[in-house]
């Protein structure tokens, strides 16, 4: 079967075609800037390597971004023909970044699910409304494919109550739903489980990093979620290339007290806080270049960043009474060797030991980096959310 993959947001739709069960991806893309001047689309087709297809295009909305997309998967010049009809698309596979309390699992569309996805805009307001938006709009281009929403939050609804509960007024968390919901899901159940195959252990205790411009953890025992970074929103946890991560409220108390408005500080926190504010670049490979130069500012992001994540291992390490592996994933996990080094320096009572060389090589795929000594492993893998959530459409038919 022909799986559809649709990750929609505000002002773009990026896209996998992918072939199941024999998990070959026919076609991946991106239509961008969605309503706005400067539009553009990119798109690889895989024959005997990946060509990229890269044309301005002016999309006025998602409507038509859809339907671009199917022109091009159909265009056997411009898009290899990967389909010849719409009934070759057996199912699409809508990335939902929130489900709240009750979309815990992938679901099957229905007007209840959209519904309940609805009712959760207030928790996920950037994103939420985009991605029913790409439901939608899925669903009048593409009339006779089955759909299916896959949660960011859900592989983290096993986290129990003694972990996800705030110790707040329990009407916060009965009636306005507060409560650690965590994000980065798809990519954590990803990694995780590609890593326990790998380990040939369904029972290993592991800590997987999704380290990107967004960064999270979270603890895996037993192949499922027991603890995760982020909490009721993805602000909070790790130092990212923009959000602040964990941060003392009496902060922001203090702050109110001083004029600042609620809408001035929820920007500051999520666009002008992390490695942006603390080195005035966000990207990490710029902040890398200058650490390298001896910048003191990139220094000073660096050791704060991997100090972070250092505490969270140890607690990870801890609930959990042991450690198997470590896997890093995401654009900064994957290809910093700086970021792993600094992790993974004086860690030895966790069982890591990081080999420096085999750290240094700038091989693609799924790595092993300890030295022969490391009771514990640590890998590099990289994630692939179109994959899981085809995976998860295809096991749920």
């Amino acid at each position: 079967m022909k799986i559809l993959i649709i990750n929609s947001g505000s002002s773009s739709v990026k896209y996998q075609l992918i072939k199941m069960p024999e998990k070959k991806v026919l076609a991946r893309g991106l239509i961008g800037r969605i309503g706005i001047d400067g539009g553009y689309i990119n798109q690889y087709i895989k024959e005997k390597s990946w060509q990229e297809l890269k044309s301005p295009f002016q999309v006025r909305d998602h409507r038509e971004a859809l339907e671009k997309i199917y022109d091009l998967l159909s265009d056997p010049l411009l898009g290899g023909g990967v389909i010849k009809e719409l009934s070759e698309i057996s199912a699409i596979g809508h990335r939902v970044v929130h489900g709240g309390n009750t979309l815990t699992a992938t679901v099957e569309i229905t007007k209840e699910v959209k519904d309940e996805i609805r009712a959760v805009f207030p928790l996920a307001p950037l994103h939420n409304p985009a991605n029913l938006m790409g439901i939608e709009v899925a669903q009048e281009v593409f009339p006779r494919a089955r759909e299916f929403a896959v949660f960011d939050t859900a592989f983290h609804h096993s986290i129990s109550q003694r972990v996800h509960r705030y110790a707040l007024p329990e009407v916060f968390y009965k009636e306005q739903h507060v409560r650690v919901y965590g994000f980065h899901g798809i990519s954590h159940q990803y990694v995780s489980r590609m890593a326990l195959s790998h380990l040939q252990n369904p029972q290993a205790k592991i800590i997987t990093l999704h380290l990107g411009n967004g960064a999270s953890m979270a603890a895996i025992k037993n192949g499922v979620s027991v603890d995760t970074s982020m909490g009721f929103g993805p602000n909070s946890g790790l130092i990212m290339g923009t959000r602040s991560g964990d941060l003392d409220p009496t902060v922001l108390f203090y702050l109110l007290g001083k004029g600042y408005k609620i809408e001035n500080l929820s920007e500051i926190l999520n666009k002008e806080s992390g490695m942006l504010a603390l080195s005035g670049k966000s990207d990490m490979r710029d902040i890398s270049q200058a650490y390298e130069n001896k910048d003191p500012k990139a220094r000073l992001s660096y050791e704060m960043y991997a100090y972070r994540i250092k505490k969270y291992i140890g607690a990870y390490t801890a609930i959990m009474n042991g450690l198997d592996a470590i896997v890093f994933t995401g654009g900064v996990g994957e290809n910093d060797t700086l970021v792993r080094a600094m992790i993974c320096a004086d860690m030895e009572f966790t069982g890591l030991i990081l080999d420096k060389s085999k750290n240094e090589t700038q091989e693609q795929g799924l790595r092993e980096l300890q030295t022969s000594e490391s009771r514990a492993k640590i890998l590099t893998l990289p994630t692939d959310e179109e994959m899981e959530i085809a995976r998860e459409v295809s096991t749920f038919l």
